[in-house]
């Protein structure tokens, strides 16, 4: 295993992950009584999946578009979004 790699990926999703919409389900779930050990099993799961999910698509679009150009989609996207939710703020 790469280990500097999967601490720098384990970081960025961690970091990434803080805060968000699913963070805040999980926590609404706990308070409202949810079984922790079931909550905790099927939010790791999701994420699992997700993110399985996410490295084989990933790893398709690698067979068909150089790495590079993945990266800058990846990026513009990020902008995208990021600019539809600033000018949804606006609002």
């Amino acid at each position: 295993m790469d280990l500097p790699l999967f601490s720098r990926i384990f970081c960025l999703i961690l970091l990434a992950e803080l805060g968000d919409k699913t963070q805040l389900a999980v926590l609404a779930q706990s308070a409202g009584g949810a079984s922790r050990w079931t909550l905790l099993a099927a939010a790791v799961s999701a994420l699992a999946v997700s993110t399985g999910a996410a490295v084989l698509a990933g790893g398709a679009l690698n067979r068909w578009l150089p790495a590079r150009a993945l990266k800058i989609a990846g990026g513009a996207l990020f902008l995208v979004f990021g600019a539809l939710m600033l000018r949804e703020g606006m609002k």
